[in-house]
């Protein structure tokens, strides 16, 4: 009987410990049909992912970018372009809201009407002479003659009727320094009377901001660039701050020297 209890005991005893061990082993066995219990499957999924994403975030930044880069220049030419119709609209548009009249692009139309006439009274002697005694009465106010002086000096450059106080020429001229080029306009000439010989300067204009304000240099008329640029084409780079440079500038001496050059099939 004892030894019966003890075979017992000791079966109990190795029964036990393997019923407890068994769940631990059903864990360590993993099931490679399990997507769950995959790791390198799961990991290769997650890559391809975020790969994709990447891309797609990629088109879409660019995409978005490239239709600001589109519709920029046109917001901004739309709402200028709005800002100077309202603006010219509103200089007769209170008129005829006084007469009953409501048409929007009317006040604009009467503007550029009137500002046509301006220009041709302004063209005959009388309306020059008119414009003259007011140009007498404004320059003898204090602040406002040097707001008119300004104004009339870049109304003159772009005028096409040159006068003495227009801009000239376009010129490039070396500045500040030797391999560096500043680009200005030609205002007038002066003759330095020297001991060694008269020598002949032009006196060139280069803007630091914008169009209105600059410096004034003195250049030696054999030293200055003369581009084949009109007038409204330099103000337009000054304006735009050189991004509407041309990608060729050539000099007007070259452009005529080759004017000038007999082709070689005439020479035969």
């Amino acid at each position: 009987m004892a030894e019966d209890s003890n075979n017992r005991a000791k079966k109990e005893s190795t029964i036990v410990p393997s019923s407890s061990n068994s769940p631990r082993q059903t864990e360590d066995i993993e099931d490679p049909d399990d997507p769950v219990k995959s790791p390198p499957l799961s990991a290769n999924n997650s890559s391809t992912r975020k790969a994709c994403y990447a891309v797609l975030q990629s088109w879409v930044s660019k995409k978005f970018m490239t239709g600001c880069v589109v519709l920029f220049p046109v917001a901004v030419t739309f709402f200028i372009t709005w800002w100077f119709v309202q603006f010219v609209d509103g200089f007769f548009s209170p008129i005829y809201e006084r007469l009953g009249i409501d048409i929007f692009g009317l006040g604009f139309i009467t503007s550029l009407v009137f500002i046509f006439f301006v220009g041709i009274f302004a063209s005959s002697w009388l309306g020059a002479t008119v414009f003259l005694i007011g140009e007498w009465f404004i320059k003898r106010m204090p602040f406002v003659k040097h707001i008119y002086s300004a104004s009339k000096q870049i109304s003159s450059a772009i005028s096409p009727d040159q006068n003495t106080t227009a801009f000239k020429e376009v010129a490039i001229i070396r500045h500040p320094r030797i391999g560096e080029y500043a680009f200005g306009f030609i205002t007038s000439s002066v003759v330095l009377q020297r001991d060694d010989g008269d020598e002949e300067l032009c006196s060139v204009y280069v803007p630091t901001n914008h169009l209105y304000i600059g410096d004034i240099f003195l250049v030696n008329s054999k030293e200055i660039i003369r581009p084949n640029l009109s007038i409204r084409e330099g103000i337009e780079i000054i304006v735009s701050v050189g991004m509407s440079m041309p990608q060729v500038i050539s000099p007007l001496e070259r452009i005529t020297h080759q004017n000038n050059m007999i082709p070689l099939n005439r020479m035969m």
